[in-house]
């Protein structure tokens, strides 16, 4: 079936449009967090598979970096174990982390694994444990209240942060044409495993690799304004003013502050998009509009 003059010339338009930006990025490394919405819908699973696939063979060089908070919480209620949270945080104990380590490095890891590899990719699933990748510290979280007279320190369980990152593993990976896809689980001093947030990972991973761009997939447009009006370009002061005035709050926090640090360390840009948009990485990278919050230094 011969496709009809309009549709032909779209095809055209929207491929030349891609070539300068596949120039600018070849050879460049692309750190993607990949969760939200894009992880469990099974059309936009196929579609992000495919998007990392055709991201390397036209001479980029993917790194994914994966959540799986509703996975988690699916096995631990078949298992009868009560999901607890302060403050958006996974209370993980010793038997809730051997559950983390089974889903995030095992189940989800390797479904993201076989779904490029069948795309026609050659990804390699890690954990932050292997290689030594991911050094991490146990999160010390202090909630604050009017009432209190002192910040009270409340135990999480073995929820980490990043010490620090060997990216040595990766950057073998990244040379031999492999996608490495990474499970935010990393180990500490102490031997013991921590669970630690998908977008921290991503970020330090992408300051450690000295990445181009980080790519945050969310189930938001992406940063808002008061009047619930998408901002497409920020620089750091001016993101640093939205999060003093208030604009920016709550759960767009931790991604805002993750895409901060990384451009203030190097990574020229950082992008928190809708994972929800089907294709949504390729129309990021590849396309004149773009889609959510570009943020640069």
């Amino acid at each position: 079936m011969s496709l009809d003059p309009k549709s032909a010339a779209n095809i055209a338009r929207v491929l030349g449009e891609a070539l300068p930006y596949i120039r600018r990025f070849q050879g460049k490394t692309i750190v993607i967090k990949y969760g939200g919405n894009a992880m469990v819908d099974e059309t936009l699973k196929q579609g992000f598979a495919r998007d990392i696939v055709l991201m390397k063979l036209v001479g980029l060089n993917p790194v994914v970096v994966h959540g799986g908070g509703p996975q988690i919480g699916k096995l631990l209620q078949q298992l009868g174990k009560e999901s607890r949270f302060v403050d958006g945080m996974r209370v993980t104990d010793s038997e809730t982390m051997d559950v983390v380590e089974m889903v995030l490095g095992g189940l989800v890891n390797k479904d993201i694994v076989t779904l490029i590899n069948q795309a026609g990719g050659h990804a390699v699933g890690l954990t932050g444990k292997d290689g030594d990748m991911i050094r991490a510290r146990k999160l010390v979280f202090t909630k604050h209240a009017p009432e209190m007279n002192a910040p009270e320190i409340i135990d999480i369980g073995h929820v980490g942060e990043v010490e620090s990152i060997d990216a040595a593993v990766v950057n073998m990976l990244v040379q031999g044409d492999f996608i490495p896809v990474i499970a935010p689980i990393g180990v500490g001093s102490d031997g013991q495993s921590y669970n630690i947030n998908a977008d921290l990972v991503a970020g330090r991973m992408a300051e450690k690799l000295s990445a181009e761009k980080l790519i945050l997939l969310t189930n938001t447009q992406g940063v808002l304004n008061d009047k619930g009006e998408l901002l497409t370009g920020l620089t750091a002061q001016a993101v640093q003013a939205l999060i003093e005035d208030g604009t920016i709050h709550g759960g767009m926090l931790p991604k805002i502050n993750c895409a901060l640090s990384a451009v203030k360390s190097g990574v020229r840009t950082a992008q928190i998009i809708d994972g929800r948009v089907e294709h949504a990485v390729l129309l990021e990278l590849l396309t004149d509009e773009g889609i959510g919050t570009l943020i640069k230094a």
